[in-house]
């Protein structure tokens, strides 16, 4: 993923990867984030860090596989916090999950990064649900 994305014009300036954040205690027992193992492949690629804890999942949502569209959103809104605005300021951005569905956790999390002074945010996801 990290050499597709060095190819597009669109990601040279990205100065760092930020992935989708868990909720502690589901990354804890689950023992991985998959969106931080994908990020550290991209970095090794890429030659970017990854800010591991800048944004935070502040509280337990419930799965989002069985829900509806609107369901998705109202699960996740307000879900996500940006711990440390000072590193994110001023840098382009790059958020990265495994799969996107509806879109509705990215963006709430993407909405909380842009909170940020002068940030500049892109999205990348490994693979997209049809339906």
């Amino acid at each position: 993923m990290g050499k597709t994305l060095q190819k597009s014009d669109r990601f040279n300036a990205v100065d760092a990867l930020i992935p989708l954040p868990l909720f502690a205690d589901k990354e804890h027992k689950r023992g991985y984030n998959q969106a931080t193992v994908i990020c550290n492949g991209m970095a090794a690629e890429m030659n970017i860090p990854v800010l591991n804890n800048v944004v935070i999942r502040r509280h337990a949502t419930e799965t989002q596989t069985r829900k509806q569209r609107t369901e998705r959103w109202d699960n996740v809104k307000d879900s996500f916090t940006v711990a440390d605005p000072g590193e994110l300021s001023g840098k382009h951005l790059l958020l990265v999950d495994d799969v996107v569905t509806t879109g509705a956790s990215l963006e709430a999390c993407g909405s909380v990064m842009l909170e940020v002074e002068n940030v500049q945010l892109s999205i990348a996801t490994l693979a997209y649900a049809a339906k």
